[in-house]
């Protein structure tokens, strides 16, 4: 994962999940600011049963 991103799926998780809550409205736009390729953001997740639901803006 990139700079200053958790690489513990579950902190990963509650780190995405709160960016994508108090700045970013879309996981694409997260993605950008933290220079991470999203498939393999959401693939990690996916190791812990999390998808991104992108009405809710989240991974759950």
């Amino acid at each position: 994962m990139g700079q200053n991103i958790p690489g513990d799926p579950v902190m990963l998780l509650s780190f995405v999940n709160t960016q994508l809550r108090d700045h970013f409205s879309t996981l694409s736009e997260f993605c950008r600011a933290y220079d991470v390729e999203e498939e393999t953001l959401r693939e990690k997740l996916l190791g812990i049963d999390y998808r991104y639901d992108a009405q809710r803006n989240q991974f759950q």
